[in-house]
């Protein structure tokens, strides 16, 4: 071939690849506006394919890695993102925007001084760049205040590390380890909701964040959603076999579980003794677990009812009410325990606030007739009291003890305390007539209204005959026969 010949042959070859540039940038531009359409519209899995097609074309063109960043950065895909910008940078490295938005991200995850060093460098390509030197100086103030935060800690002064801890986040919102902190607060001050919400953001940008799976399981631990806080514990110990936390508190859950699955299933068998043992062995493992103690307590009185320890029953069942004022079954249970020690008013006014809640419960009105029946009972006279006998003397005990106290004060017997004789004496009198009467006795063992014991008439009248003097006389009263005269 002449040179003339090679000479076409390479302006044609020439043409051709002019030509080939000029279709795959026509290509590529079209990626890039496609993608651009697509983030406007948050199709954002789209925007990825269009922009990567645009890479793929151009790779050394920086804006093609800062636009794929800018969907990673929607999608809360910030490690993605990095490496995006890191290519945007390395592509050109004179590339301001890629160093603008890298220093930005590097703060808000709390990486300072790296974000430092990129506002620094658009400085060095463009001094007195405006945005640059206020993100370098938001970011110096982000770090100052995180430190400050870290020392208010240290010296238990919680309030006012709160308060920077927010301010830190404001400007370093995917800032893990200020979001860790504050779940820390929010789990001291109980809020268990906080604490659950503030770490699920740290999880959504690494979900083996050991601290945050720890965090986030202590949490739900607290408010009794025991299976999920089980797996927090299980995906972090499968993460790290070793770490030393979160074996401690999977560990203390599973003895927690199963103490009281073994006392429920005591008292189920009617083991109450057993079952008192394990609720209080239960109450032990987790002192401050407030939501599942209440239903130890409650178990654990409702034991002791069965038990017939009321004293004992009362306290448990009143801490559950100071805990959970609103449980039914506590207030029962209280009122059960408070009939064993005979706290009559105190059992009325539990029982009455059941009713207000379960007016339909059968179970509920019966015990509340035995509290007021029991209050009625307690307010009329104990004769066996006066006789300084039990509910359960015989009628042999009644006598003989309506003997002595009749001797004792009868007021011939007391001229020097007569007044107090007669009453002790009528009063002595008095219980005799309802014990001494086996219908009467009945009635009164059995809480029924009793007639009022009349004095004079055709009643029993210890005063024989008025005049200056007493003449009182058992006919056949005493054990013995005979009469006593006074």
């Amino acid at each position: 071939m002449t040179w003339i010949g090679r000479r076409v042959v390479a302006i044609a070859l020439l043409l051709l690849a002019l030509q080939t540039i000029h279709v795959l940038a026509s290509d590529a531009a079209s990626y890039l506006q496609a993608g651009d359409a697509s983030l406007s519209r948050s199709e954002f899995t789209l925007a990825l394919r269009q922009y990567s097609s645009f890479i793929e074309l151009d790779p050394t063109a920086a804006l093609g890695y800062s636009k794929r960043a800018a969907v990673y950065l929607q999608q809360r895909k910030y490690h993605e993102a990095l490496a995006d910008l890191d290519r945007a940078v390395s592509a050109d490295p004179s590339f301001l925007q890629g160093y603008l938005h890298r220093g930005r991200l590097l703060r808000q995850m709390c990486r300072f001084e790296e974000g430092e060093r990129d506002f620094r460098k658009i400085l060095e390509l463009k001094p007195g760049h405006s945005s640059a030197g206020k993100e370098l100086a938001q970011t110096a103030e982000a770090r100052d205040t995180l430190a400050e935060a870290e020392l208010f800690i240290d010296t238990e002064e919680f309030t006012k590390a709160g308060e920077a801890l927010d301010r830190v986040v404001s400007y370093s919102p995917e800032c893990s380890q200020a979001r860790l902190l504050k779940a820390k607060l929010m789990l001291k001050n109980k809020d268990y909701s906080g604490t659950i919400t503030e770490v699920g953001r740290v999880l959504k940008v690494d979900e083996s964040d050991l601290d945050a799976l720890l965090l986030r399981g202590k949490a739900y631990f607290y408010l009794a959603d025991h299976d999920v806080a089980l797996r927090h514990y299980q995906t972090g110990l499968r993460l790290d076999p070793e770490h030393a936390e979160l074996k401690k508190e999977y560990f203390k859950l599973k003895a927690l579980l199963r103490k009281t699955k073994s006392a429920d299933e005591a008292f189920e068998k009617s083991k109450f003794r057993t079952a008192v043992e394990e609720y209080t062995s239960a109450l032990e493992i987790a002192p401050d677990h407030t939501s599942h103690n209440i239903r130890l307590h409650l178990g654990l009185c409702k034991a002791l009812v069965k038990l017939g320890r009321g004293r004992d029953a009362v306290t448990r069942c009143s801490l559950v009410l100071e805990l959970d004022s609103e449980s039914l079954e506590a207030l029962v249970q209280r009122g059960e325990a408070r009939l064993l020690v005979e706290d009559w008013e105190g059992a009325v006014a539990d029982f009455k606030a059941a009713v207000q809640q379960s007016p339909q419960d059968r179970d509920i009105r019966v015990g509340l007739q035995k509290a007021e029946h029991g209050l009625k009972l307690s307010k009329r006279k104990d004769w066996y009291k006066v006789l300084g006998l039990s509910n359960m003397a015989s009628a042999a005990d009644i006598k003989r003890a309506y003997k002595k106290l009749a001797l004792q004060w009868h007021p011939d017997k007391n001229v020097e305390n007569k007044e107090e004789a007669e009453n002790k004496f009528r009063e002595v009198a008095e219980a005799y007539e309802v014990l001494g009467d086996e219908d009467k006795k009945a009635k009164y063992d059995r809480g029924e209204d009793l007639d009022e014991p009349q004095m004079g008439g055709g009643g029993f009248n210890p005063f024989g005959g008025g005049g200056g003097g007493f003449t009182f006389q058992f006919e056949g009263g005493f054990p013995g026969g005979g009469a006593f005269h006074f």
